[in-house]
């Protein structure tokens, strides 16, 4: 299973550990939400806390980041994952967190009230300091929300219900030739996670039709809403779309 809350700071004897989400979880099931994005949690099968980062250490990872993405289910298990945009050095810790993510449960997402599956994209900063291993996870991609740490979850496209988003599709008919590649689209969901705009950036390799699967993809997707500090927001993101000659499809 492969191809990725709240303001939490674990301090443990040896390791710094941030997640930085505010969201609230402490609704029951009968009560819950509206909207609420997939978190990761803080327990002790939560990613931020399962990743191994003494290990890490002691397999030579230097200070590294990389982004990964993730289908949770509506149990919080994680159905599918990747790595991508690691930066160089950074092999043992996206294996490391490809293989947390197996086990790992994450906070489901809601909508309208209800559990839903949902596609999380989240960031991993490793670093050590003054000896020490600090991990850090942000959930989402945007430049300079990670630059300001800020308080901000990406919004997330979900399964089911009125949203007709089901997966990745990779583009068999224009691609002859299986390679993988990658499509970079702008979105801008409202508060209600209603997608109001989308746009193509980039991709590659030109002309193998990923730009126009990944514009196929999310064009009737409904979203999760964006939050910030803990509150859905209306946003504006730029999402990478990898593409391989087997991707997954949603099935009930």
């Amino acid at each position: 299973m492969r191809v990725a809350a709240f303001s939490l700071i674990v301090l443990l004897s040896i390791v710094d550990v941030t997640s930085s989400q505010t969201v609230d979880t402490t609704a029951a099931a009968t009560t819950l939400p509206i909207f609420r994005p997939v978190l990761l949690g803080a327990g002790r099968d939560s990613i931020i806390n399962a990743i191994d980062t003494q290990g890490l250490i002691q397999k030579g990872q230097k200070d590294a980041e990389v982004m990964f993405y993730c289908v949770v289910s509506k149990n919080g298990k994680v159905i599918s994952s990747a790595t991508y945009r690691g930066t160089p050095g950074s092999k043992l810790l996206q294996e490391e967190v490809l293989n947390r993510l197996d086990t790992a449960k994450l906070i489901p997402a809601v909508h309208d009230h209800k559990l839903v599956d949902a596609v999380y994209h989240g960031t991993v900063f490793f670093a050590i300091v003054n000896g020490k291993p600090r991990l850090r996870i942000f959930s989402n991609q945007e430049s300079e929300e990670l630059k300001l740490e800020n308080d901000f979850i990406g919004p997330q496209p979900y399964f089911g219900g009125d949203s007709k988003f089901l997966g990745l599709h990779y583009p068999e008919q224009t691609t002859p030739v299986p390679v993988s590649g990658i499509a970079e689209i702008a979105l801008q969901v409202d508060a209600n996670g209603v997608l109001q705009q989308i746009s193509l950036l980039s991709e590659y390799p030109p002309l193998a039709g990923f730009g126009a699967a990944a514009i196929a993809d999310f064009k009737e997707a409904k979203f999760i809403p964006a939050f910030r500090n803990g509150q859905p927001v209306e946003s504006s993101v730029t999402l990478p779309v990898y593409y391989k000659p087997r991707n997954w499809i949603f099935q009930e």
